[in-house]
């Protein structure tokens, strides 16, 4: 019986050219040359400090007819960094006569009020406040 040679590879064949490969676990680069993990941390290192506002509060600030300051936004940071340091999860964050309400640790404005907004005084599903 003659064993002819097949140009075909069989299933074991296919399963342990795949399958065993050796796997480099080298970072894989961008094209300028920076792996993932370098991106992230960059990005996180740029984003720290800085509040993101949701797209409510960013509609109640336009309702309200709010304007914040660069010093009020540079307090309203300051607030969410020191609740953060405090391992708040949710924070009241009061500036001047605005209260905001911050997700500490997605750095996002919730929620945003001034004095006459805030008549009842009543704030809910938070762990912590900042007055700052």
């Amino acid at each position: 019986m003659k064993i002819q040679n097949n140009p075909f590879l069989s299933i074991e064949q296919l399963q342990d050219q795949y399958l065993n490969q050796n796997k480099s676990n080298a970072p894989v680069k961008a094209s300028d040359g920076k792996s993932f993990q370098e991106i992230l941390e960059s990005s996180r290192i740029k984003n720290s400090g800085q509040v993101r506002f949701s797209k409510h509060a960013a509609s109640r600030l336009a309702d309200r007819n709010i304007e914040l300051t660069e010093n009020q936004l540079d307090r309203l940071e300051e607030g969410a960094a020191k609740a953060g340091a405090k391992g708040i999860k949710e924070s009241l964050v009061i500036v001047d006569q605005l209260a905001f309400i911050v997700n500490i640790p997605s750095s996002t404005v919730v929620t945003a009020m001034n004095q006459q907004d805030a008549a009842e005084n009543v704030f809910t599903n938070i762990d912590g406040a900042v007055i700052i």
